[in-house]
């Protein structure tokens, strides 16, 4: 797919996605590309510039994202840390805390998809947990 930034005959800007440059050709002849803003089909291409990754920003990227599995990795650590596990509990007790039948506190756990869908339906504000690779051995 081929994006294209496009401009209509009263100068709005948009853009379409094209199998090919034969593909928007044919599409704006036969009048199926149309002006959001204003509906109008003379439609025609704006100048891009070409996207290219150079290796800074693949770099810059790769940097980003292991700060934020670092940053992860610390939110779980302290998550385990500062709440009570309930293991397969956690649904039952999830629920209990909610609607104050048991003292308000942090607990982590496991549960179904089932489970936390339904913990979700009656409100009850649950967030998973990641396991990483490490953890698994």
């Amino acid at each position: 797919m081929i994006r294209f930034s496009l401009h209509c005959e009263h100068d709005h800007e948009f853009e379409g996605w094209f199998r090919s440059n034969d593909d928007f050709d044919s599409q704006v002849g036969k009048g199926l590309v149309a002006c959001p803003a204003c509906g109008s089909h003379s439609i025609g291409k704006a100048l891009m510039a070409p996207s290219v990754t150079t290796g800074r920003q693949k770099e810059k990227v790769a940097v980003a994202m292991s700060k934020m599995v670092s940053e992860l990795k610390e939110m779980t650590r302290k998550v385990r840390e500062n709440a009570d596990y309930v293991g397969s509990d956690f649904a039952e007790e999830a629920r209990k805390i909610h609607f104050g039948e048991v003292e308000k506190r942090g607990i982590y756990g496991e549960a179904s998809q089932e489970e936390v869908k339904s913990l979700l339906d009656d409100g009850v504000d649950v967030m998973p947990l990641p396991v990483f690779p490490e953890e698994r051995n």
